[in-house]
């Protein structure tokens, strides 16, 4: 598996994200990577395709087979691949506040941290659905890591509940478009893949 090595500021700068988006909130000392040059109706969908892969932190192959399962589903197609990304148990776990960013997430589901209703799963990818209940293992729960998650104060998405105490979290329904806060505008990256 191959694994995105980038500096994550300077990553934020040339896409032109904020690294609050990433999970980071320290001040960056440079400026946004400006250009003067205009750029090409493909160099902008291209972007956002790179935007969403790096928000998410997915591989092209993912990413790939992700929008062709958006596009199989009823309803918009790009509104869907968002739905599915924000999904991911991963972002879900970043969301609930059980993790700092998304990296953090996705490591701590690889390393078997977390249940979804009752059972082990280390999937990144995992789809999760409307009535999940996802749970730090009682092993993990009384790390350091996780106390200190535990006295976090983070703004959960509406489409989420969390029970800080108990480190668990239920998806009460599939987010909408307008829950979705990730500065993407998955129009372009529909057009990009229609081509």
């Amino acid at each position: 598996m191959s694994v995105n090595r980038d500096p994550i500021l300077k990553r934020c700068r040339s896409l032109q994200i904020d690294p609050s988006h990433m999970g980071i909130f320290k001040e960056s000392k440079r400026t946004p990577a400006r250009s003067n040059r205009k750029m090409s109706e493909y160099g902008l969908q291209l972007r956002e395709k790179q935007r969403a892969k790096f928000i998410y932190g997915v591989q092209e192959k993912q990413f790939r087979n992700t929008f062709d399962k958006a596009a199989k589903k009823k309803g918009i197609t790009g509104e869907n691949l968002l739905i599915m990304l924000e999904e991911r148990l991963d972002n879900v776990v970043y969301r609930m506040g059980l993790a700092m960013t998304r990296r953090e997430a996705r490591q701590l589901v690889v390393h078997a941290h977390f249940t979804v209703n009752g059972k082990k799963v280390n999937i990144p990818s995992y789809q999760v659905k409307p009535g999940d209940v996802i749970k730090v293992k009682a092993k993990s729960a009384n790390s350091p890591k996780f106390q200190e998650i535990k006295d976090m104060t983070v703004g959960v998405p509406e489409w989420l509940s969390v029970d800080r105490e108990k480190l668990e979290g239920t998806v009460l329904a599939d987010p909408t478009r307008e829950q979705i806060d990730t500065p993407v505008e998955e129009h372009l990256i529909v057009e990009l893949y229609s081509k």
